[in-house]
């Protein structure tokens, strides 16, 4: 399948002049704060080849849709992982452009589409799991065919999840740390230690004795170091050179020095060019990347100053046409509707039942139909309700039959499902943001005019609608009262209201029980409080998620050719979390859309960064962070009904505060087979049952989400720990590529630079089986502030981290086969296994028809 953006480069080169990546806006942001006419063409060139992209994928998205038959499985896996690397690089741009574009209206058409496209990004990864039977993908196989790289694999979060909730964070950051700071004791003058005047002198000349002691050993050992060489000198004797001798030997030692600077130069320019060394000339980047920063800040400050501009000229066109227009669209609307009244009086004898509200009231009447068939619709609407009714009691006859049949049915439907892409959500909604694009946008020339505001004329189009909304309102209640006089004076009949339809009632078991609120007095405020002072409200430390390190899998195609089960990598660890938790969690509008996810579950061994990735997801969506780990609940809300109104609370105040992520460590106690001795007071499972009820009750629009982390799963109830957490990712040990980029991030991060004499690539060698953790540990203590502030003199050497390195211990073989094995054993192992294993015995029984 031909990239989508071929032929939309083509016209980014026509207006630009030269090729943009994919995923990057074509522009220089260096000067897109002093030349804001050339960056607002910058971005419109963008936003159109944008649009050229999209229109090509939304062309290739009805073939998703047709049923595939197994053996066809690659070919369909291969154009679910293209469309999902598209819709990644449309999200990218859609995120620049939101970012970026000044003028208020296409913000508007940009955020719809931003939300849509993340939703439609989502879909498609729920797709490629379901596909694949696995949480991870190999996709080095389809980067190498579109000529991507493995940065294009990278979720990208969108910017407005910091940028548009900043006041409401500092506001409850606030609030917390007021809280906080009325628990912690104050420091009474008590508590340290008095001194009396005796002890305090004695203790100062402790430390200038000592400090003069010192000083006395340096320089009595620089005076023994002269004497020993003058010794020396005197025994031997020193050597006299001539002039000319003394000249030769100088050069030489010079010429050779020069020499050797020259070549170490050299060499370390060819390493730093093959990318074998970092670059020690980052200042010019570093540069341009803050005076393209700053140009990015001036662009926000100039979108608050037209959004203000623009809502100020919204209400102005509002009572404008309000005004001026809103007197003759009343009469046009009255005229229509007593035209209306006639002609049914004259088809029927009557007059018409007037619609209600509910079903859009006299909207129906405007809707370029004859009077005929307003009441046509009104009629068959009712007719419906009557025989809705009727196939509901049939098909509860059908019900005890179907029942039956439907177990053989659902084998064979399950195979249909996996080979085919469920039906889109996102798809409507890109669709119309796509024809808004190209009926108002495309090829407009605002660009020319960039202190241009908004469309005056656009506006207007808009603002017309919402008058007309608000004056028919207004008609039809004089309207009622017309026809109520109406049918008195004219047919002596009392009016007879039209009757909304009834709501579809819903099946018995589909319906979905309230939640009971146990605190219906208490206000929130003392809740929130309540959570603070016990505990179970923390405030999390900033993590950013660029900050858990990891290089992707450049080998997965071809393990699964070799038939090996590649394990999922740090990088891939990272772009789960961001698709799983923090897109959700980020956007209402793309939390109601996308699949629901209530839960996660973060399995792994120690060091693996869990607690990071959880301090992460709150970062990145501005989320409060609920500690429900057993050791945090010990001894809080005690009592039998003290797990359902802790489980309560917690989850009342979650839904209030949105987002929220709600993290349990060592989720594995809170599922014991079997509780030990020594955790039987703490009694970890107590809020087993009522934690399950109260996950089924979040909905579409409930941005609360469960967060397990747990390096011993094997001890849980297998079942009731897969029925809480609905996405379960496995952390194994990191790979080569992975370690080797943890230690040269960290080092770089301690303060200190790599050179020739350190070997990061042997260090990656020789740390396979340890965490990130246990390499942190190791590099915290080697560079500590007395070895940083050496390294000018004595440079780092890679065998300084051998020593720390040993000391700690490793991710033992049979510890992480244990973790793959219970892993396997999960639903989604066990289909990825069956699936295996039928594979493997196809492959057998066409062996054996060979030789035959």
């Amino acid at each position: 399948m031909a990239p989508p953006w071929s032929r939309s480069q083509a016209a980014g080169d026509k207006a630009g002049g030269g090729r943009a990546p994919e995923g990057r806006p074509h522009l220089d942001p260096r000067h897109s704060h002093s030349h804001p006419g050339r960056s607002c063409r910058a971005y419109q060139r963008l936003w159109d080849s944008s649009h050229l992209i999209l229109e090509e994928l939304l062309d290739q998205e009805s073939l998703l849709g047709e049923p595939v038959p197994d053996p066809e499985r690659q070919s369909f896996q291969y154009r679910l992982s293209s469309l999902y690397l598209y819709y990644l690089g449309l999200l990218r741009r859609f995120d620049t452009l939101y970012d970026q574009m000044v003028q208020p209206q296409k913000r508007r058409l940009l955020r719809r589409l931003l939300d849509s496209v993340a939703c439609r990004v989502l879909e498609l990864k729920d797709d490629l799991v379901r596909a694949d039977l696995c949480e991870t993908h190999c996709l080095d196989q389809v980067l190498q065919d579109l000529k991507l790289t493995p940065a294009d694999l990278e979720v990208p979060i969108p910017k407005y999840f910091e940028l548009e909730q900043s006041s409401i964070l500092k506001d409850r950051e606030h609030m917390l740390v007021e809280l906080l700071s009325r628990l912690k004791p104050e420091i009474s003058e008590g508590s340290f230690p008095i001194l009396t005047r005796t002890e305090a002198i004695i203790l100062l000349q402790k430390a200038e004795r000592a400090r003069q002691g010192r000083l006395r050993a340096t320089f009595m050992r620089e005076i023994r170091k002269e004497e020993e060489r003058d010794r020396k000198i005197r025994e031997e004797g020193r050597f006299k050179f001539s002039q000319d001798e003394a000249a030769i030997t100088i050069q030489k030692v010079w010429k050779g020095y020069l020499q050797r600077k020259r070549a170490q130069q050299d060499r370390r320019t060819e390493m730093e060019f093959i990318g074998m060394l970092p670059s020690a000339s980052l200042a010019e980047p570093l540069g341009a990347a803050s005076q393209a920063s700053l140009g990015a800040d001036v662009r926000r400050l100039r979108q608050t100053e037209k959004e203000e501009e623009f809502q100020l000229a919204v209400v102005k066109a509002h009572d404008h046409l309000r005004e001026l227009e809103g007197p003759d669209m009343k009469e046009k609307m009255k005229e229509q509707i007593r035209q209306w009244f006639i002609e049914c009086h004259a088809l029927t004898g009557r007059f018409p039942d007037y619609p209600d509200e509910s079903l859009g009231g006299s909207s129906l009447i405007f809707a370029d139909k004859t009077p005929e068939q307003v009441r046509m619709e009104l009629e068959v609407q009712v007719q419906e309700n009557k025989k809705k009714e009727q196939e509901k009691n049939k098909e509860k006859e059908k019900e005890g039959k179907e029942k039956k049949k439907k177990g053989e049915k659902t084998k064979k439907g399950e195979a249909d499902t996996m080979l085919r892409a469920l039906p889109s959500r996102s798809i409507p909604a890109i669709n119309a943001g796509h024809k808004e694009y190209t009926d108002l946008w495309k090829n407009r020339f605002d660009s020319l005019f960039p202190s241009q505001s908004f469309d005056s004329e656009t506006l207007k189009m808009e603002q017309r609608k919402d008058v007309e909304e608000e004056i028919r309102i207004q008609v039809d209640d004089l309207m009622r009262q017309e026809l109520k006089n109406l049918r008195l004076a004219v047919d002596r009949e009392e009016t007879r209201p039209m009757k909304p339809p009834k709501k579809k009632a819903g099946k018995k078991p589909g319906k979905k029980k309230k939640e009971k609120d146990l605190t219906p007095d208490r206000p929130m405020d003392s809740l929130f409080e309540e959570l603070v002072v016990s505990g179970l409200l923390k405030k999390s430390e900033t993590v950013p998620l660029k900050d858990y390190i990891g290089d992707c899998l450049y080998l997965g195609s071809a393990l699964n050719l070799a038939n090996k089960l590649p394990m999922p990598s740090l990088a891939d660890i990272r772009q789960n979390v961001a698709l799983y938790a923090i897109l959700r969690l980020g956007s209402p509008d793309i939390h109601s859309m996308a699949p629901l996810i209530r839960s996660i579950l973060l399995v792994g061994p120690s060091g693996m960064g869990k607690k990071m990735l959880v301090k992460a997801v709150c970062t990145e969506t501005g989320a409060n962070l609920f500690d429900l780990s057993p050791e945090n609940l010990q001894g809080k809300y005690p009592g039998k009904t003290g797990g359902q109104m802790l489980v309560h609370v917690v989850f009342k105040v979650a839904r209030y505060l949105q987002p929220s992520v709600i993290w349990i460590g060592n989720a594995e106690k809170t599922f014991y087979k079997r509780v030990p001795k020594d955790e039987e007071e703490m009694d970890p499972k107590r809020i087993k049952k009522d934690l399950t009820k109260a996950l089924r009750l979040l909905t579409p629009g409930d941005r609360v989400m469960l967060i397990g982390t747990t390096d011993r799963p094997q001890v849980a109830e297998m079942k009731g720990l897969c029925r809480t957490y609905e996405r379960i990712l496995l952390l194994p040990r990191p790979d080569y590529a992975s370690r080797y980029v943890l230690w040269r991030h960290m080092i770089e991060a301690q303060g200190a630079k790599g050179t020739q004499h350190l070997d990061i690539s042997a260090l990656a060698k020789v740390s396979d089986g340890y965490t990130a953790g246990c390499i942190l540990q190791a590099i915290q203590a080697v560079l500590t502030e007395r070895r940083l502030l050496q390294l000018s003199r004595r440079p780092l050497l890679t065998s300084e981290f051998l020593g720390p390195l040993a000391k700690l211990d490793p991710v033992y073989r049979e510890e992480e086969e244990s973790l793959k094995d219970w892993y396997f054993k999960t639903p989604l192992g066990k289909k990825k296994m069956k699936f295996l294993k039928d594979q493997d015995a196809a492959e057998e029984a066409k062996a054996k028809e060979k030789r035959k």
